[in-house]
């Protein structure tokens, strides 16, 4: 088992993004998850990502707030607890068009290559 309180959780940048603060829950360090990586994004009111993709999938869980998810000109707002998975390629865009802070965990392979 493999233990990281989120006191030690350490913030990222993520390319093209906006109004968002990032922080790796797991991943990334030896002892951690071995296929995958696991943040938690807290977006601003505004705040969002894209239009852009990655060449593998996502998985979004929003666990607070409201997030506007737009794929191929279809806008779908998920709330707490609603999840989504982008495909590897797919454009989207995520905006948060509330007041409120909109907190998601993210979930994404380790690029190819790549090793913890």
């Amino acid at each position: 088992m493999h233990v990281k309180r989120f006191a030690a959780a350490k913030p990222y940048d993520a390319p093209n993004h906006r109004g968002v603060v990032g922080l790796r829950l797991q991943g990334f360090e030896p002892g951690g998850p071995a296929n995958q990586w696991v943040g938690l994004s807290q977006f601003l009111p505004g705040g969002g990502a894209g239009p852009d993709s990655t060449p593998f999938e996502k998985v979004y869980v929003v666990i607070e707030g409201e997030m506007t998810v737009i794929v191929g000109g279809q806008e779908i707002v998920l709330g707490r607890y609603d999840s989504c998975t982008i495909a590897p390629g797919e454009i989207r865009e995520i905006v948060n068009r509330r007041n409120d802070v909109c907190t998601m965990l993210v979930v994404i392979p380790y690029p190819p290559g790549v090793k913890p």
